[in-house]
C-alpha cells in the first residue's frame, strides 16, 4: 500500500493554523483529506463544512474527516490507516507550543507514513515581535527551524515596506527554507498537498496550472536520468522552487517518484498504478515557483543533463 502523505502545520498561536486548515478543507482540489488536531477545541472547523458529529470524529463535506489525537498521536495515526474510504492526504495542525519536527518524527515509527512537507506559519505583524519575546523566542526559532516552507500570512495587513524587512529577517532566522506571502492563509493546495502527482497519474497533459498566483509549469521527461541527481538539483536553492513533484524513468526501465520541498528531497519507486495509467516508460515533473521565478530553461537544462 502506497504511504499516506503527512504535512504537518506549526506556528505560534494566532499565525493562522486554524484559517489554513479550514482554506484547504474548501479547496481540497479533489482530495479526502484527514486533520489531526490535539483538541477538537484547538481547530474549530467551520460549521458548514461539518455533516456529522461523532464521538470523536468529525465527518467533513468533500469527504474529509477531522480527529482528535489528544495525547495519543500513536494511537490515532494508527485509526487514520483503518479509514474507509482512505484519506488522501493527512495534515497534523501541531499546539502553537508544538515543536513540528517531534510531531515528524512520530510518522517514522509506524508503516503506512511518508513526511511530504512541514509548513510553519508566522503572522507578518506579529513575528517579529513574538521571536524577541524571552518566552517565546527559543519555541519560534525552532519551529522556523523545522520548516520546509514558512508561510507569511497576514500579508495585507502591513505594509509593503514592514513585509520587505520581515521577509529579510525570515530569510536569516529561517535561511534554508522558503517564505511564501499569503493573505487569510489562502495557500493553494497544489503546493502544500502535491496534487501534481495526481494530475500525472491521469496520464493527461498539462502544461500550466493556475495556482492561485504562483506560477506552475510541466516538464516531460521522456529519457532515462539519474533521479537522485535530479532531485538534488532541483532542491538547489539557487533555483529558487517550492516545490516539485513528479515521476521520472531511470536506466533499468522503471519510473522513481521525485519529490522536493524548498532545499528537502527524496526519490522512491513510483506506485505500481503508475504504469497502468499509461505513463510507463516516460515521465512528467510539475515545479511551482514564486510568480516570476520560474526558469523553464534552466529546469530543462537540469532534467537533460541529470
Amino acid at each position: 500500500m502506497t504511504p499516506l502523505p503527512v504535512t504537518v502545520i506549526g506556528g505560534y498561536l494566532g499565525a493562522g493554523k486554524t484559517t489554513l486548515v479550514n482554506h484547504l478543507l474548501r479547496h481540497p482540489e479533489g482530495r479526502r483529506l484527514a486533520v489531526l488536531v490535539n483538541e477538537f477545541g484547538d481547530l474549530p472547523i467551520d460549521a458548514d463544512l461539518i455533516e456529522r458529529r461523532d464521538e470523536d470524529i468529525i465527518a467533513i463535506a468533500g469527504g474529509c474527516v477531522c480527529c482528535s489525537y489528544g495525547s495519543d498521536l500513536i494511537e490515532a495515526l494508527e485509526r487514520i490507516l483503518t479509514l474507509d474510504p482512505r484519506p488522501d492526504h493527512l495534515l497534523i495542525e501541531a499546539s502553537g507550543v508544538a515543536l513540528p519536527a517531534g510531531i515528524a518524527g512520530s510518522l517514522t515509527l509506524l508503516i503506512g507514513y511518508r513526511l511530504d512537507a512541514v509548513l510553519v506559519l508566522a503572522d507578518a505583524e506579529t513575528v517579529r515581535v513574538r521571536a524577541a519575546d524571552r518566552y517565546l523566542a527559543d519555541t519560534i526559532a525552532r519551529q522556523l527551524a523545522d520548516a520546509d516552507l514558512v508561510l507569511l500570512n497576514k500579508a495585507d495587513l502591513v505594509s509593503a515596506g514592514d513585509l520587505a524587512e520581515t521577509e529579510t529577517w525570515l530569510a536569516e532566522a529561517a535561511p534554508r527554507t522558503q517564505t511564501v506571502t499569503a493573505t487569510n492563509a489562502a495557500l493553494p493546495a497544489s503546493l502544500v498537498l502535491g496534487i501534481a502527482t495526481e494530475r500525472l497519474r491521469t496520464g493527461g497533459h498539462h502544461p500550466h496550472h493556475d495556482s492561485a498566483g504562483y506560477d506552475t509549469s510541466s516538464f516531460a521527461v521522456t529519457a532515462p536520468v539519474d533521479a537522485e541527481m535530479l532531485a538534488r538539483a532541483l532542491a538547489d536553492p539557487a533555483l529558487g522552487l517550492l516545490r516539485a513533484k513528479g515521476f521520472v524513468p531511470v536506466a533499468d526501465g522503471g519510473l522513481r517518484t521525485i519529490q522536493t520541498v524548498a532545499q528537502r528531497w527524496s526519490v522512491s519507486t513510483a506506485p505500481a498504478g503508475i504504469a497502468s495509467a499509461g505513463i510507463a516508460g516516460s515521465g512528467r515533473l510539475v515545479a511551482i515557483a514564486l510568480p516570476g521565478r520560474l526558469d523553464r530553461l534552466a529546469i530543462q537544462r537540469i532534467i537533460q543533463n541529470s
